[in-house]
């Protein structure tokens, strides 16, 4: 579409559509070398993945559970531009499953969270982003040597030098086949296959739970992975709100099922988990269409050239919070360096 030799002469104005950490990272990267950007979100509020849910007396990290902070660059992002009280060291009991269904610590590592809870660092990340919540990016019209954005509502965004989408692979493939960009639309066939879903439950329990583990990856034919939530810090709850993933397999089996039958299976499987009856007073629950990637393809990032178009997320990374930092700081450095 684009002159190859004129890739990033005046690129100056950026789009990014998604105000997830990978959105979010690359917004504040392009911006500190003296981009334009303007960042895209359909939802209310930025967070992607890195939700929490609304509960009574608090919230629940429904999403993400923690992150780990292997890249040093990670950290010091996050230092500079969410600051420090935004985060802290989760310093749970960590167990998990082995192949006999015995109980392992797990290994010894930091994992961190937001603090009161995930979405503390997206929206802190958000306050310097110039971000238009509530605006779902529908496709990309060619104008001239750019792109302007349609939404669903019929508005126009833009014009701008390059787009970058850091939406799930089912989400990027719907902006660019409605853009009539075919062979990008064709790229993102495969990585739409490896997304898995996930159905979330965060149950809350009025009398705390004598339970080995804050956190457990299990074996289970419902469950994946289940955390007291209220032990990480800087939640002041009464009682627990533990959350519950369940599984790929059986979240695609109950894709459709009530969110009452699968809060009551979800509960089951795990009073069998921590081995006790007790009934929560109060469930939640959320479902993902697009959790994790089970892909082992991880190039970081993608970058199109010719369209001046760009992808990032923590599906392109393996799968990690920190992944998506990654995605995005590649891509960044890319854009950056043409």
């Amino acid at each position: 579409m684009f002159n190859q030799t004129d890739q990033m002469a005046d690129i100056r104005r950026i789009a990014i559509v998604g105000s997830g950490l990978a959105g979010l990272t690359a917004a504040l990267l392009l911006q500190r070398n003296n981009l334009e950007v303007t960042v895209f979100e359909k939802s209310r509020g930025p967070g992607g993945r890195m939700a929490a849910k609304r509960v009574p007396g608090g919230s629940a990290d429904i999403g993400a559970q923690y992150f780990t902070a292997r890249n040093p660059s990670f950290l010091e992002f996050l230092g500079q531009y969410a600051g420090e009280s935004s985060f802290g060291a989760w310093r749970g009991r960590f167990g998990y499953q082995n192949s006999e269904g015995k109980w392992e610590s797990f290994p010894d590592e930091d994992r961190y969270v937001g603090i009161p809870r995930m979405t503390a660092i997206t929206r802190k990340l958000s306050e310097t982003v110039e971000l238009r919540t509530q605006t779902r990016i529908q496709r990309l019209v060619p104008d001239a040597r750019a792109w302007v954005l349609q939404d669903t509502d019929g508005r126009s965004h833009g014009p701008f030098d390059a787009v970058i989408i850091t939406a799930p692979p089912a989400q990027a493939r719907d902006i660019v086949t409605n853009s009539q960009l075919h062979d990008l639309a064709a790229e993102l066939d495969d990585p739409v296959l490896h997304i898995q879903p996930c159905w979330a439950c965060a149950a809350y329990f009025k009398e705390p739970l004598s339970v080995s583990y804050d956190a457990m990856r299990c074996q289970s034919d419902v469950l994946y992975w289940v955390a007291n939530n209220s032990s990480k810090p800087g939640r002041e709850d009464s009682g627990q709100w533990w959350v519950l993933h369940a599984n790929p397999e059986w979240s695609r089996d109950n894709e459709h099922t009530c969110a009452e039958q699968v809060a009551d299976a979800m509960v089951c499987a795990f009073q069998q988990v921590a081995g006790c009856s007790v009934k929560p007073d109060d469930a939640v629950t959320h479902r993902w269409l697009y959790a994790k990637s089970s892909s082992t393809d991880n190039p970081g990032f993608r970058w199109f050239g010719d369209q001046r178009i760009g992808l990032a997320g923590d599906w392109l990374s393996g799968g990690r919070v920190e992944g998506a930092f990654d995605s995005a700081e590649g891509l960044a450095e890319k854009i950056l360096s043409l």
